[in-house]
This record gives C-alpha cells, structure tokens and sequence, in this order.
C-alpha cells in the first residue's frame, strides 16, 4: 500500500533541507508530494489541505492525511506575544 507524504514549504532556505530529506528517507512505496504554498497554493486544493491539516507554518509534513505531530499545534497567540513582554 502506497502512503502519501505531503511537504508545505515556502521555497526558502530553511524548507529546502526538509525536502531532501523527506526525499531521501521516504521508502518506496511512499509517494511524496510538494506544495510550495509561496508559489502553488492559490489551488483550491492546496488551500483546503492547509486548512484541514492545520499547517500554521512551513515547513510542515502530513503522512496519510495526517500532520506530523512536531507539525501541529505552533499557532503563534495573542498570549505568546504578552508573555514575551512585546505588548504594551
């Protein structure tokens, strides 16, 4: 059975690494996806994934349809910025 591996990316330098090494980790019978969501995520399926996933930042890695947990939940708060001391 095939599994699909998904990368979002923004066509950086600190998103380039991740893709080759999900390229050069992933087995044969995975087939790997990549959306630059900088260049390619104006598609109406782009778009609905990131959503659905969850992708608040890049890069970011779904197997399955699943976000990778060290992927998920990096939602920068209104919280995160009081308790940082940059809001007056």
């Amino acid at each position: 059975m095939k599994r699909k591996v998904e990368v979002f990316v923004a066509g950086c330098a600190v998103c380039e690494p991740v893709v080759e090494l999900v390229n050069e980790m992933a087995a044969d019978h995975c087939d790997v996806i990549v959306y630059d969501i900088a260049e390619q995520c104006d598609t109406e399926e782009c778009v609905l994934k990131v959503k659905d996933y969850g992708v608040s930042q890049v890069p970011a890695i779904a197997v399955d349809g699943k976000l990778l947990d060290c992927c998920a939940n990096v939602e920068k708060t209104k919280e995160d910025l009081i308790k940082a001391g940059i809001v007056e």
